[in-house]
């Protein structure tokens, strides 16, 4: 379940970090191309404001009801057209709005069951997911535009915690982590933290006793981490920078570290 006040200074912070993002953006930066191969900077930018003009005024009425993905396909023409000073002006007054609705949600209501992109959750589960979303799109602009990000707070930790929650998968679907074998990943920094999978039968996340001698081990720049589990960077890129390197059995190190990927 969310936490509650953890999620709503999440979301003011990626809200406000885009804003400032946007405002800061010049001519030549809206029509870069972003990691995501499919858009440019503006492009993410459209599509995030996309999916939050799609929230307001929405709220589920159970875990099982339908989300208005309609209200995207309606507003994604008139957002795409949009200049880049004008996108940036809709950013202020869509997460204006947004802003609003949220401050106004109570506590249980934060916690009614709501669909989430990752399957039936609550309300405030699904706005961790967009947390996430907001987050690991900002670096797909900022990265390829040379920008600073700030990759600590607790933003980067909800980012963090998605894919963290979905180690389990990664480690038997995509990296295929045989029966018997375990892997422990130590993010340094920004974030830190050790994340622990263990395959008994089937790969799930486990505690750091339960693998006293993990078959293999990943050290990692958490951003790095995040955005290889995002698909959104080369494996060989990250390997060649000293961002993610690996010890223990060198095969099976090697092929984690190069098979995080589980989104995109």
């Amino acid at each position: 379940m969310a936490d509650t006040p953890r999620t709503r200074a999440a979301i003011e912070a990626v809200f406000s970090d885009l804003e400032a993002f946007t405002a800061d953006l010049g001519e030549a930066d809206w029509p870069v191309q972003s990691y995501c191969p499919d858009w440019t900077v503006h492009g993410v930018v459209a599509h995030l404001l996309g999916i939050e003009e799609m929230l307001t005024g929405w709220f589920p009425e159970s875990a099982e009801a339908d989300l208005p993905f309609h209200k995207v396909a309606e507003a994604m023409p008139a957002l795409a057209a949009l200049s880049g000073p004008e996108l940036a002006a809709r950013t202020g007054e869509v997460l204006a709005t947004r802003r609003a609705e949220l401050a106004a949600l109570t506590d249980e209501q934060m916690a009614q069951g709501s669909p989430t992109p990752v399957g039936p959750g609550t309300y405030g589960r699904f706005m961790d997911v967009r947390v996430f979303d907001f987050w690991v799109h900002q670096r797909d602009m900022a990265m390829p535009l040379g920008r600073a990000t700030d990759d600590t707070g607790v933003a980067a930790e909800i980012a963090l915690d998605e894919v963290h929650q979905s180690m389990g998968y990664i480690a038997g679907k995509k990296i295929g982590l045989p029966d018997g074998a375990s892997l422990a990943v130590h993010l340094t920094g920004p974030l830190e933290r050790h994340i622990y999978v263990a395959v008994d039968g089937r790969a799930g996340l486990v505690e750091a006793a339960d693998v006293p001698s993990p078959t293999a081990e990943l050290t990692a720049n958490s951003t790095s981490f995040i955005m290889l589990a995002c698909g959104r960077v080369d494996p060989q890129a990250e390997i060649d920078a000293g961002r993610i390197s690996w010890s223990g059995d060198p095969e099976l190190g090697e092929r984690a570290a190069r098979s995080l990927r589980f989104t995109m």
